[in-house]
């Protein structure tokens, strides 16, 4: 079975002109550029960082946000914020269009994402996610108390765990049903009583001229060319960042009402950006 969302409409294709070409050397090359030598500096500090702080990370946490921020400088696109970031201890869930929504994430708050085992195992993306402190987790129901265990650890250490409860990468133009399985590791005793979980809907808005989708990326679409794409879009187009109130895990009976309720928040929120664009 394949977890991937797939369209019913083919992707639009990539079409890259002469200008397009450049944007993507001037572009590419300082982001490719900063994120090698950010993943050093990151190494270097947590090899010093983590026998002193343990799973705490009071320097390193900022390296990601500081990448997250420059990456959409680099690359022209605007980002948008609205809503105030959750101080309790928790977790933060939001919709899924693309690996820019890990930029879009990071640049706004210090999270740690949640993914599944195999991001691991990707060359370059996997070393990434290893050192900004991903949590890797298996589909595998013999696991579930294990790794309520390591969320028990990492939120009690003070991390905001991120996760994309959908399951899988769309093309930006809506948003799927919330899978409730990671929603039951929050109900753990240990858990419930001081967790919070805040739903953030991300929203990004085309570049002038091409299509409502251009930014999602989903189904058997493959990296290289919709990394190209974006590169060499002009002018390029925004993403927007909305940060609905925390709600308290004891406020729900159960991870399915608890699921159902931050779905109905990002959706909303959704809804009401796209429909705010296209007036």
């Amino acid at each position: 079975m394949n977890p991937s969302w797939h369209s019913e409409d083919a992707p639009d294709p990539v079409e890259i002109g002469a200008l397009g070409w450049l944007l993507v050397i001037l572009r590419g090359v300082p982001l490719a550029a900063m994120l090698f030598v950010g993943l050093l500096v990151l190494v270097a500090i947590r090899l010093i960082e983590k026998p002193i702080c343990g799973m705490h990370r009071p320097v390193t946490a900022f390296l990601p946000q500081f990448v997250g921020r420059n990456a959409f400088r680099i690359l022209g696109i605007k980002l948008r914020t609205t809503g105030d970031l959750m101080r309790e201890r928790g977790a933060v869930v939001a919709n899924h269009t693309s690996w820019l929504d890990i930029f879009a994430l990071n640049a706004r708050k210090r999270v740690y994402f949640v993914s599944k085992d195999e991001v691991a195992q990707w060359p370059a993306i996997g070393w990434l996610a290893r050192a900004a402190g991903t949590v890797f987790i298996e589909r595998n129901p013999r696991k579930a108390r294990e790794q309520t265990k390591l969320f028990e650890e990492r939120l009690r250490a003070g991390h905001k765990l991120l996760f994309f409860p959908e399951g899988t990468s769309t093309d930006g133009l809506r948003v799927l049903p919330f899978k409730t399985t990671l929603f039951a590791a929050f109900f753990a005793p240990k858990l419930r009583s001081f967790m919070y979980v805040q739903p953030v809907t991300v929203v990004f808005h085309a570049p002038k001229g091409q299509p409502d989708r251009f930014y999602g990326w989903w189904g058997d679409m493959d990296f290289g060319p919709h990394l190209l794409k974006t590169l060499a879009a002009w002018p390029q187009g925004s993403v927007e960042l909305i940060y609905h109130p925390a709600v308290p895990v004891a406020g729900f009976a159960d991870r399915k009402e608890l699921a159902r309720f931050c779905e109905d928040q990002v959706r909303n929120g959704h809804y009401r950006a796209v429909e705010a664009d296209q007036d």
